[in-house]
């Protein structure tokens, strides 16, 4: 308790002896205001006020400053000071902005509001390109706060998050900062490099806070949050929203102010509410106070989403430039809740960058060697947003905190409490840690892995893994396993192990070696569940599940060669022996069904089998191409970035040789494209293009087949893009040459939105389309219409989709119901 004391202090007393300028900004009642943008005339050195109302301003030599103090909806105020001798403290009184609607001409039948809005649309595009290229220095911090957090989730303890909860198990689980440098070009062209990066709690930690991320420009017609939202000057925002002129003012540069209050004209559309304020005749953004939900953004869990942005004016550049940004939320879920702010600072822009081809790369984000290790007085001395009270005992707390819990001593202590066997393990598996050493050993309860199907008949299976982590931040591992598995209507125990390597987060190489005896789907994508194939077999006499019993011995490699580019392989020893049904146990029997043959080629045949046992070695080797990957370079790793923009290429080359017999012997080259494309308003569209030319398989078996993923239970999981939700599920395997084509539009509102009534639901249309082609079959065609986003409340995991097939001729129809997850 002295310790923190001490360093709370300490924060304090750096406070008073570093900053430059300091202050409180309040209205004219008293309170403090937080977010206040202050910078001086020339724009050289600017800050914010935080939550607390209190600001620092970095000036660093004397001399004659104007201050100005600038917050939405409150008149600029120029301070003129003579900076001498430091420290200086300024406390202001900001009065609230007087609007008047005196200087505007109201023509008979037209809303001013729309005038300026129509102007505002016309002249986006321009606007926008007047930020095409810039640089600029960038701060950001993030805070999350959690409130009344459950002590456990589904059986599970949450802990106290990282020291974050109190005894009212609230607190601050989040606390980030970064510093950097960036550099953007239109239109999707962004560099980042963090030169220092501060997590509350782990002084070797990353921030999760970036700039692009952080970037949401209302110039643009959409901004993308989880969905695609409408800016209120998008060049089609009057399809969603209305517009009234609550007022005008003036700005300190004599410009007039619009501010205009935007209405959704339908609540559940992908739109903001609030307040956008126009620069009459530049027709340029001067600021934002917008708020979306979690409906809108269709993230239930999320309550609110508030965005501020102030803009200043740029006399050499003629335009409003963003200079802070504020993004307020609110959550709430399983009965606990909490909020938070994610703050950003744009200072010292450079509008002429003068870029070479060089300048941009694929590599946008970078950190700065030891970023995450600077002092609390670099951090005094570069922060432009002063940290508030709870802020400084956070960071004093977290750091008492990790002290203490990076010990051997506490470390083995908190093992021996949660290795203790209590009876929950029953259920839910053991587990034993030892976290000083970074090693972990567990094994699964036969309760959990109890599963029923024909073959084995009521079956168990138990995994044991021991994992150890390695690397400076425990990013790499290996771990061996072994799993048993037991069946008893067949009384034949199989048992299989491996063990896997990850090498670096770097190029990714992992290296996995495994061996064994186990039950496996024919279809080897397993295309039906073992739970759900438990619950059609025992409860409707539908047993969809095909094993066989393999013996094999494998070893596969990959990594990254290239940025987008991995490359891997795999050679595999295999003995295949096909399995007959044991048991024609059910609890609820259906007069008009049985059970079908194991056998899929001929499922009347009680006793047949679908291939004869044979062995073969096989080689797979794949490579994964993402066209203009772009990543991310943490100091602990590289993590791409998914682009829209570009497809991802999927190509493999499959080989069997060696077989028992010369007719198993096989080649099979595969191609698979796949994108998902944002289309702004009007939703995502997908598709996967996947294709296959086999060589010399006219006799292979039926284990080596291209199979596809058919569903004959009426349940959907998951996204259906190369799925078909009406395909039996091996009458079309092939050792033919074949193409698929899969292709879904998700509409996310923009068409059942605008439905009276119905808009009301959240609802979205999503319409799909499906085709098989193969050399030996007809093709096979699916078509559907669906609703996602269905269920209640804040728990909308459910899809409704009617599905049409098209086979020979032949058409048949029914209801798919999708869980998402």
């Amino acid at each position: 308790m002295l310790k923190k004391l001490l360093g709370l202090m300490l924060l304090f007393a750096v406070s008073q002896m570093s900053s430059q300028i300091t202050g409180e900004v309040k209205d004219e009642k008293g309170n403090p205001l937080p977010y206040v943008n202050i910078y001086t005339e020339t724009g050289s050195k600017g800050t914010t006020t935080n939550d607390d109302g209190i600001y620092e301003l970095k000036i660093n030599e004397a001399g004659n400053y104007t201050i100005v103090y600038q917050f939405l909806g409150y008149k600029t105020l120029k301070k003129q000071i003579e900076a001498k001798p430091f420290p200086i403290k300024i406390d202001v009184v900001l009065k609230a902005e007087s609007t008047s609607l005196e200087e505007v001409t109201v023509q008979s039948g037209d809303n001013p509001a729309n005038r300026i809005i129509r102007n505002a649309i016309d002249i986006r595009e321009l606007n926008a390109e007047k930020l095409e290229s810039f640089t600029a220095d960038f701060y950001s911090r993030g805070i999350w706060r959690i409130k009344n957090a459950p002590e456990k989730i589904l059986g599970q303890d949450v802990g106290d998050l990282g020291g974050g909860l109190d005894s009212t198990r609230s607190g601050i689980v989040y606390l980030s900062e970064t510093i950097s440098e960036i550099a953007y070009q239109k239109p999707d062209d962004f560099k980042e490099k963090i030169i220092a990066s501060k997590v509350s709690g782990d002084d070797n930690g990353f921030s999760l806070n970036s700039a692009q991320e952080a970037y949401f420009s209302f110039y643009e017609n959409t901004l993308e949050i989880n969905s695609e939202m409408v800016s209120p000057i998008a060049d089609y925002a009057f399809n969603y929203y209305k517009y009234q002129l609550e007022g005008t003012f003036f700005d300190d540069w004599g410009n007039l102010i619009n501010k205009i209050k935007v209405t959704p004209k339908r609540e559940n559309d992908r739109v903001f509410s609030g307040f956008i304020y126009i620069v009459e005749d530049l027709w340029q953004i001067y600021g934002v106070e917008l708020t979306t939900t979690g409906k809108a953004v269709q993230v239930p869990p999320i309550e609110e989403l508030v965005f501020r942005q102030n803009y200043k004016y740029s006399k050499e550049n003629q335009l409003y430039i963003q200079i802070s940004q504020s993004v307020d939320f609110s959550f709430k879920m399983f009965g606990f809740g909490g909020d938070g702010r994610f703050t950003a600072v744009y200072s010292d822009y450079n509008f002429n960058p003068q870029f070479t081809k060089n300048s941009f790369g694929r590599e946008i984000l970078s950190f700065q060697e030891q970023a995450n290790k600077k002092d609390s007085l670099y951090w005094k001395e570069k922060r432009p947003v002063p940290l508030t009270t709870e802020e400084i005992e956070d960071y004093v707390k977290k750091d008492s905190i990790q002290e203490v819990k990076s010990t051997k001593k506490y470390k083995d202590s908190v093992d021996t409490v949660r290795n203790k066997f209590g009876i929950t393990d029953v259920v839910f598996g053991y587990s034993y840690t030892n976290s000083w050493k970074h090693r972990s050993f567990s094994i699964s309860a036969p309760v959990t892995g109890i599963g029923f199907n024909t073959v084995q008949g009521w079956n168990t299976d138990v995994t044991l893994s021991y994992r150890q982590r390695t690397g400076e931040d425990q990013e790499n591992y290996w771990r061996i396993f072994s799993n048993i598995d037991y069946g008893l209507s067949e009384d034949r125990f199989r048992i299989k192990g491996g063990f896997f390597k990850k090498f670096n987060n770097f190029d990714k190489p992992v290296l996995s070696i495994s061996g064994g005896t186990s039950a496996e789907q024919i279809n080897d994508k397993e295309p039906i569940p073992p739970l759900l194939n438990s619950i059609t077999t025992i409860f409707f006499e539908r047993n969809y599940m095909k094993l066989y019993e393999k013996s094999f011995a494998q070893i596969g490699y990959g990594q990254d060669v290239f940025p987008g580019i991995n490359l891997s392989g795999e050679f595999a020893w295999e003995n295949r022996k096909a399995l007959t049904n044991h048991t024609d146990h059910v609890i609820i029997d259906w007069e008009d069904r049985e059970y079908t043959s194991n056998n899929p080629l001929q499922p009347e045949n009680l006793g047949s089998l679908p291939f004869e046992g044979h062995s073969i070695f096989k080689t797979n080797l794949t490579a994964d191409i993402t066209f203009g990957q772009k990543y991310m370079s943490y100091p602990n790793g590289r993590y791409d970035v998914y682009e829209s923009k570009y497809p991802k290429l999927r190509l493999g080359w499959e080989k069997g040789f060696g077989g028992s017999e010369n007719k198993y012997n096989f080649d099979q080259f595969k191609a698979e494209i796949r994108q998902n494309l944002d289309l702004g308003n009007k939703g995502e569209f997908q598709y996967l293009l996947n294709g296959g030319i086999f060589s010399n398989a006219e006799e292979i078996s039926l284990v080596d087949y291209q199979h596809f993923n058919g569903n004959q239970t009426r349940i959907g999981f998951g996204s259906y893009v190369g799925k078909f939700n009406l395909m039996p599920y091996y009458n079309l395997s092939t050792n033919h040459n074949y193409a698929e084509i899969h292709a879904e539009h998700d509409f996310q509102g923009w068409a059942l939105g605008k439905l009276p009534l119905i808009n009301k639901l959240n609802f979205n249309l999503v319409v799909g389309a499906h085709r098989l082609i193969t050399e030996d079959r007809n093709p096979y065609s699916e078509y559907s219409v669906g609703i996602d986003n269905l269920g209640f409340g804040k728990f909308r995991f459910l899809r409704l989709d009617y599905v049409v097939s098209d086979f020979g001729g032949k058409r048949d129809g029914a209801f798919i119901f999708g869980l998402k997850f």
